[in-house]
C-alpha cells in the first residue's frame, strides 16, 4: 500500500462515507489503499475536533455590582480585574468576564513614566537650554544616583484606568525601597565608579557630601591635574540632597561652585545622558529575566556590565548634549525623546 503524508479531500470525504457505513478503520484503509496509521489518525483528530465544548455557567452581574466595580476602578488605579472585583467582594466570576465588564468603563494601561510638566517648569527648562547652549560638554561631570533590586527594575505597572482618568506616576524610589543605590558620573569618554552606596544609608545632605568626600574625591578626583579639576563642571540633579544650601556650601569648600556648578532645570531626566548609561546597564544585569538572591550579586553584576560599557558608548552620550539642548529649544521646554 502507498504512503502518502496527507489525505485528500476525496479521500477524507470517503472515509467520512465508510464510517457513516459501519466500516473499521482498517478496512477503510485497505478499500482507499493508505497506511492504517494515517487512516486512524485522521479519524481520532477529527473526533477530537467534533468534541462539544462545555460551557460553564456564568455568575450573573447585578447593575449595583457594576456600579461598585466602577467606583473601585476609579479609586484603585492600575490595579489588577481580580483585585478590582475582590475589593468589590464580587467572587466566582472568571477573568474573561472581569475583562469583558471592565473593558466598557476602563482599559488596560501603564503608569505614566513622567509627570506632565507645567509652564513654569517648560519656561526654566527653556532657559537652561539656552544658557549652556555654547558649552564645551567635553568637560562637564554628569552624576547621578540609580537604585537596583534583586528582582527586577522598578517597571511600570500594568493594570486597569477609568475611562478618562490619567495613569499615576510611580515614585522613583531614589531613597528607602530594596536593594542597592549606587551613584556614577560619566565625562566625555570615561565613566567615574560606579560606587555603591552603604547598605541602610539613607542620602541626606550630610551623609551625601561624606559618601562624595569617600568615593568621588579620595578615589577619581584629587588624581586629576590642577588644569582639569579648574574647568571641569560638575552636574547633580536638585534631589533635596543634592540642592541644600549645606550641600551647596560644602561643594563651594571643595571648588566646585558658581559657574563650575552646573543648575539644573526641574523634571529633566531626560536630559541627562548618565539616565541612558543607567538603561544600558539595566538591559545587561536584568537580560533574560535575570533575578539575584543577594544585594552583593546584584552589585556585583552592576560592576560587571559597568566594565562592559566602553569609551565609545559613552562619548555617544555626552556628545548627544548639543542636540538634547536644541530639541528642548525645539519643544518649548517639553520633554524630549532621549
Amino acid at each position: 500500500m502507498g504512503q502518502k503524508k496527507d489525505l485528500t479531500g476525496s479521500e477524507k470525504s470517503k472515509i467520512a462515507r465508510y464510517l457513516a457505513e459501519g466500516c473499521s478503520s482498517l478496512k477503510i484503509a485497505k478499500l482507499l489503499k493508505r497506511d492504517h496509521r494515517t487512516i486512524k489518525r485522521f479519524i481520532q483528530n477529527s473526533q477530537q475536533g467534533c468534541k462539544k465544548r462545555v460551557e460553564k455557567p456564568r455568575r450573573k452581574i447585578t447593575a449595583h455590582e457594576l456600579r461598585k466595580v466602577k467606583r473601585a476602578a476609579a479609586k484603585m488605579p492600575l490595579a489588577t480585574s481580580l483585585a478590582i472585583f475582590q475589593s468589590c467582594n464580587i467572587t466566582g466570576v472568571p477573568k474573561s468576564t472581569r475583562c469583558a465588564i471592565l473593558r466598557d468603563m476602563a482599559k488596560v494601561r501603564k503608569a505614566e513614566r513622567r509627570p506632565p510638566l507645567n509652564k513654569t517648569q517648560k519656561l526654566k527648562r527653556q532657559d537652561w537650554a539656552k544658557k549652556y547652549l555654547k558649552t564645551d560638554f567635553s568637560k562637564v561631570l554628569w552624576t547621578d544616583e540609580m537604585r537596583v533590586s534583586l528582582d527586577g527594575p522598578d517597571g511600570w505597572a500594568r493594570g486597569w484606568i477609568g475611562k478618562g482618568q490619567r495613569a499615576p506616576v510611580p515614585l522613583r524610589r531614589q531613597q528607602g525601597g530594596g536593594g542597592v543605590l549606587v551613584w556614577a558620573g560619566i565625562i566625555k569618554d570615561e565613566l567615574v565608579g560606579p560606587f555603591r552606596v552603604e547598605d541602610g544609608v539613607k542620602l541626606n545632605s550630610q551623609s551625601y557630601c561624606q559618601f562624595l568626600e569617600d568615593t568621588f574625591f579620595k578615589q577619581w578626583y584629587r588624581k586629576k591635574s590642577a588644569s582639569f579639576k579648574k574647568n571641569m563642571i560638575f552636574m547633580q540633579d536638585n534631589a533635596p540632597s543634592h540642592a541644600s544650601k549645606y550641600s551647596t556650601a560644602w561643594l563651594a569648600r571643595k571648588g566646585i561652585k558658581e559657574e563650575k556648578l552646573m543648575t539644573w532645570p526641574p523634571c529633566s531626566p531626560d536630559l541627562n545622558p548618565i539616565e541612558n548609561l543607567w538603561s544600558i546597564i539595566k538591559c545587561e544585569i536584568y537580560k533574560e529575566g535575570k533575578q539575584y538572591t543577594s544585594l552583593n550579586s546584584v552589585w556585583e553584576a552592576v560592576v560587571a556590565a559597568a566594565r562592559n560599557v566602553d569609551g565609545e558608548q559613552i562619548k555617544t552620550l555626552t556628545e548627544s548634549m548639543d542636540g538634547r539642548l536644541l530639541s528642548v529649544l525645539a519643544k518649548k521646554g517639553g520633554y524630549i525623546g532621549h
